[in-house]
């Protein structure tokens, strides 16, 4: 639906609507703002009165002594260890809730009595309940679980599990409900529904409840902080008054009460727990509201290796195709059209497609089913001129390819360079989408004040078919196209250049540009090239596992040069893929030197893998003729002998040996190149007790650690190097 001048002017007033600071609060409790240390009232809701049986001016006349003295107490630390504080106010405790904005320190009172419970049993049973998320294997489960456990702990009639699209339509994937309900799963709802300014208050703030939507807003007085003239800002309230436009939304569905807790994905808003309640009003104790949202923050540390895990396959084989196509550009860099169309792997083979285009020096080449050879550079040509690499409905984006929707319904391109690209192309899918309700009903409403949106009413299951759409593309596809035109976009250069640029390429893929963060650790990594030789044999890698565990990669092929670079590519990419799926690190090496042998006859290389889990301290540690981890802790260090095999590609089919070992406290693991040890004359006996003292005499965070490595053992430029450093936070 293409929006008229009075939905755009609706919509600009719903982005323009003061969310954050409404000025007024939900009545079931009272907001002081007070200054510190004084703790004078600055600002209180109008029903301050009402609780207090007085006019609120100061904290010390509305507590007593003990209670005023464990509220000073817990002001000198972490709010979020005191909240709440429970306190008694004329005979009947309140939960004292805290926190800081625009100077002042915002009190919120709420009554413990009214409020319904989950009962110590529920939270007895919390250890069981974690226990069951952090098992879950699928999406699937994931959500259905959250959905139980959280209805279970709430009461409320109906629990859903809500994901964002790239659009920000939601969808909702799981759902606990009362028997007499309608099922909202698999129903859709408009990206409309929650406007952008909400999504972004979902995103700092988990939890917002509305314990009866048919609530009368209780002002603040004074209306604007009286120091700075502004409204206060409430943003990070719990009784935050909601707009009025969402409170007609819960009103056209026949919801009375409702909560919500947001599920986020490394810092990005990836949906909600969305808690509706019908027969009446219904307010969860404060001790239950954060039972629910400890589950949603729960789940989002396990959303991303749970979806991950559930992509497994299709990540693992593009993988082994990326390290096929890198492979054939290494080996046939001044001929890499036909690398990329002619041999047993070609670039169609990288993705799920219908078919791909290669252009390289100007030349085209078609694989599979694409659009006309005429027409591929216009499609692919708009598509990179709109900054868009990738879309599951080209004709949205290039009016021009209405036509091929049989075709090149969807298109992924990358540039290689000078007018070259790559491209692959899927055709039409159509799909059948349920909606809650007819997402393209009128949503504007006529006010004194102007436009502004209003909520459709009717939430009835509404479907359409949907055209012009393909299966979308995932991150891990589009990924693997930029690589590979990485790859292809240094090869292409004059010969002149050409060994450079491909260098460059190839040791990017070597090489993280970020390391991941993954929670409970803290790593660093350092790569130092020969001053002989832009690229050699080293590389490292840190592989996040299904499970939650790390590995990490550390690896030098025998050689340098292009050579070198070539062989390592191939191997990171494999052991990448071998890592995801073997049963340990032993067993990943075996692999790997199988593939060595049969692929890269004569080739020679050395790796070792320390697999972390983060959440024990646990490390297995398999060497493949490496040179030893080093284990730093407190009085010391050593270095990890067990767990040695032969270096890849000597022997036809060697047995591999792990290494046990915990990370506690200040316990650092350091893996390294012998660039960072060969010592000359003094040989590698000498670097090596000089890394150990470096790293023992050394700082315990990750990155100062190496930068005192480096700068204490001066290693000379004749040779790479590498090392990594580790530990748990």
């Amino acid at each position: 639906m293409t929006a008229g001048p009075v939905d755009d002017e609706a919509l600009a007033r719903c982005a323009d609507e003061p969310i954050a600071i409404p000025g007024a609060i939900q009545p079931h409790g009272v907001l002081l703002a007070v200054t510190e240390p004084g703790l004078d009232v600055v600002v209180a809701s109008a029903n301050a009165t009402e609780l207090f049986g007085r006019a609120a001016t100061d904290l010390a006349d509305l507590l007593d002594d003990a209670d005023l003295a464990r509220l000073r107490d817990g002001l000198a630390g972490d709010l979020a260890e005191v909240n709440p504080l429970r306190v008694t106010v004329g005979g009947a405790e309140i939960d004292l809730v805290l926190h800081r904005a625009d100077g002042l320190l915002l009190t919120e009172w709420e009554p413990v009595a009214g409020a319904e419970q989950a009962g110590a049993a529920w939270h007895r049973r919390l250890p069981s309940v974690l226990q069951r998320l952090a098992a879950s294997t699928t999406l699937e489960q994931l959500s259905a679980t959250l959905a139980r456990d959280v209805r279970t702990v709430t009461g409320f009639d109906r629990v859903m599990v809500y994901r964002f699209d790239a659009e920000w339509n939601g969808e909702v994937i799981a759902e606990a409900r009362r028997d007499d309900l309608e099922p909202f799963l698999d129903l859709r709802f408009p990206a409309s529904d929650i406007p952008a300014q909400a999504r972004a208050l979902y995103t700092t703030n988990w939890m917002r409840l509305i314990p009866d939507a048919a609530y009368g807003r209780v002002p603040l007085e004074p209306a604007v902080h009286p120091s700075t003239g502004r409204p206060l800002d409430l943003s990070g309230a719990m009784l935050r008054s909601v707009s009025p436009v969402h409170l007609e939304y819960l009103a056209n569905m026949g919801v009375v009460s409702s909560m919500s807790v947001s599920l986020i994905d490394r810092g990005r808003l990836w949906g909600l727990i969305s808690c509706h309640h019908y027969a009446g009003p219904h307010r969860p104790s404060y001790a239950d509201r954060t039972a629910a949202e400890f589950l949603g923050r729960t789940a989002s540390l396990l959303l991303h290796t749970v979806v991950a895990e559930s992509e497994l396959d299709g990540v693992v084989e593009v993988a082994e195709r990326a390290a096929e196509l890198a492979a054939a550009v290494g080996r046939t860099p001044r001929a890499l059209g036909a690398a990329l169309t002619e041999q047993g792997v070609t670039a169609l083979d990288l993705l799920p497609a219908a078919g791909a285009a290669v252009r390289l020096g100007g030349q085209l080449r078609l694989l599979g089913t694409t659009p006309p050879a005429d027409r591929v550079g216009e499609v692919v040509g708009a598509l990179l001129a709109a900054g868009v690499s990738a879309t599951d409905s080209a004709s949205a984006l290039v009016p021009g390819a209405a036509d091929l929707l049989d075709t090149a319904s969807g298109v992924l391109a990358v540039p290689v360079g000078g007018g070259d690209f790559l491209a692959w192309f899927r055709p039409e899918t159509l799909r059948e989408v349920t909606w809650g309700g007819n997402p393209y009903e009128s949503k504007v409403a006529q006010t004194d004040d102007g436009p502004r949106l209003s909520p459709r009413r009717s939430f009835s299951a509404w479907s359409e078919i949907v055209r012009g759409t393909s299966r979308p593309w995932r991150e891990h596809e589009v990924a693997a196209a930029r690589a590979l035109a990485g790859h292809l976009a240094a090869a292409s250069l004059n010969r002149s250049e050409e060994d450079n640029r491909l260098a460059g390429a190839l040791q990017r893929t070597l090489l993280l540009e970020e390391l991941p963060k993954v929670p409970g650790v803290a790593m660093a990594a350092r790569y130092v090239p020969s001053a002989e030789d832009v690229v050699g044999g080293d590389w490292y890698d840190l592989i996040l596992l299904p499970g939650g565990k790390l590995a990490v990669v550390l690896g030098d092929v025998a050689g340098h040069g292009l050579a070198a670079a070539s062989v390592t590519a191939q191997l990171r990419h494999a052991l990448r893929a071998h890592l995801l799926r073997a049963a340990g690190p032993a067993a990943a090496l075996a692999l790997i030197n199988e593939v060595t042998g049969a692929l890269l006859p004569g080739e020679m290389a050395t790796v070792v893998v320390a697999e972390l889990d983060p959440q024990t301290g646990d490390v297995v540690v398999a060497s493949a003729g490496h040179l030893p981890v080093l284990h730093a802790h407190d009085g010391g260090a050593e270095y990890v002998v067990g767990g040695r095999g032969p270096a890849l590609g000597v022997l036809d089919a060697p047995t591999y040996a792990e290494a046990r070992l915990t990370l506690a406290g200040d316990d650092r693991l350091v893996l390294f190149s012998d660039g960072l040890v060969e010592r000359g004359r003094g040989g590698l006996e000498r670097g090596l007790g000089a890394l150990r003292e470096a790293v023992v005499a050394g700082p315990t965070d990750p990155e100062p650690l190496l930068e005192s490595l480096l700068g204490a053992l001066a290693p000379p430029g004749t040779d790479d190097v590498t090392v990594l450093a580790l530990t748990r936070t």
